[in-house]
């Protein structure tokens, strides 16, 4: 079945930096794209970062482009997304998904979900 393990969340000041990991395991055919959500309390959850497990293409809300970068090691076993130029708007609980499309604007089209690995940014 399907795993997903966030870590490297923890405090950082504003303007710093952080980078998390996904341990991924038990991909099922048809899932073709992982990705990083986050959600403050009393807030939508909202994409941040994705990226297709074949080819490696990359998608980015407009939030975090240009600060943010999604990566994935060759076998697909861990996913990276590292973000500097931090602020107190970064500070929320970020989780890794799967889904069919690396599709940012539909949090119900994305299938499995980790924990979550909070970032506070102060």
């Amino acid at each position: 079945h399907v795993q997903l393990v966030e870590s490297g969340g923890g405090s950082v000041q504003a303007g710093g930096s952080l980078r998390l990991s996904c341990e991924v395991s038990g991909i099922t055919e048809g899932t073709y794209c992982i990705g990083w959500f986050r959600q403050d309390p009393g807030k939508e959850r909202e994409g941040v970062a994705a990226i297709m497990i074949f080819g490696a293409t990359t998608y980015y809300a407009d939030s975090v482009k240009g600060r943010a970068t999604i990566s994935r090691d060759h076998a697909v076993k861990t996913m990276y997304l590292e973000m500097k130029n931090l602020s107190s708007n970064d500070t929320a609980m970020y989780y890794c998904a799967t889904a069919r499309l690396c599709n940012l604007d539909s949090v119900r089209s994305w299938v499995y979900w980790g924990q979550g690995t909070q970032v506070t940014v102060s």
